[in-house]
């Protein structure tokens, strides 16, 4: 795969307890991105955190909070951004979970792909 130049950043913001029946929501759009043959996702785990409910999520130990913030980071051609930014409204709605989605422009320098494949 040969990404260079102009692209965008999907940056979706959601909790780690966010379900779909049995299945997290995170997981679902990192297979979804996968299947959609996207560059690639990154999912990041967050210390503390609130959203529009301003409700403190934290990993503190006296503390315990079981519902951290998290990250879901995707880059790639603007026109696949797009394509897929349908599928994760769907997702949402389908969890009924409250969240954020952003996309900025990005510029990709240079996108080195692995010699061997591992899953």
């Amino acid at each position: 795969m040969k990404i260079e130049g102009e692209a965008k950043l999907l940056r979706i913001f959601l909790g780690e307890n966010d379900k779909i029946g049995h299945i997290n929501v995170y997981e679902k759009i990192v297979l979804e991105a996968r299947k959609q043959e996207l560059a690639g996702a990154t999912v990041y785990k967050g210390i503390m955190g609130f959203g529009s409910n301003s409700v403190i999520h934290t990993a503190k130990i006296l503390r315990l909070s079981e519902d951290l913030p998290l990250v879901i980071e995707i880059v790639d051609e603007i026109n696949r951004i797009e394509k897929f930014l349908p599928k994760v409204e769907e997702i949402f709605e389908e969890a009924k979970c409250g969240g954020l989605i952003t996309v900025e422009k990005a510029d990709i320098i240079k996108l080195i792909t692995s010699k061997r494949k591992s899953d």
